[in-house]
């Protein structure tokens, strides 16, 4: 028996282009579509990017001053429905940071990781209050910083006039390496 190339070949084509065709169309359709529409009705929640993996949903976005990280957080995770089923959802803020900011909190950060590791999570606005008040008494604008908690993170929120930066710590420790969602 004799196969002829032009038809096998032809074949495979038109199998492989369904195949995938169909596999971008459910990923675009079915997963990115409705996380996007959720995203885009959050109030004070700007969607910058989204990459969807088997495993985890990362999605990086602006937020406007005022919006609580935590309720962002939940209003995801609660609409975001059976595209977000079985995969961790990682939120990255990519809002305008300062120097400023970076270096203030570089300087409270050991106090912080330290208060995550024992678990005293009472610690962390108490030692956030204290550096900026220390902040404060060295001059220029007010650094504020405000923080929640629930069952997942501890969210920390630092404003340095418009300058912002927004933290989600763990509460369960990575088993390598610092905070990855820093």
């Amino acid at each position: 028996m004799k196969l002829r190339l032009l038809p096998v070949i032809l074949s495979v084509l038109v199998s492989s282009s369904l195949l995938f065709g169909g596999y971008f169309a459910y990923q675009s359709f079915a997963m990115e579509s409705p996380l996007q529409k959720t995203v885009s009705g959050i109030k004070g929640v700007e969607l910058v990017s989204m990459d969807l993996s088997s495993t985890a949903a990362t999605m990086e976005i602006k937020i406007e001053k005022g919006t609580s990280l935590r309720e962002v957080y939940h209003q995801i995770q609660s609409q975001g429905g059976t595209a977000l089923a079985r995969k961790d959802l990682k939120l990255k803020v990519t809002n305008p940071g300062s120097a400023r900011l970076e270096q203030w909190w570089s300087t409270a950060l050991f106090d912080i990781a330290q208060a995550m590791e024992t678990k005293q999570y009472a610690q962390i606005p108490a030692t956030l209050k204290q550096k900026a008040a220390q902040a404060d008494q060295t001059g220029g604008a007010a650094i504020t910083a405000t923080t929640e908690m629930d069952d997942n993170y501890v969210y920390i929120t630092l404003m340095d006039g418009d300058a912002s930066k927004y933290i989600m710590l763990p509460r369960a420790a990575a088993k390598m390496g610092v905070w990855p969602n820093e």
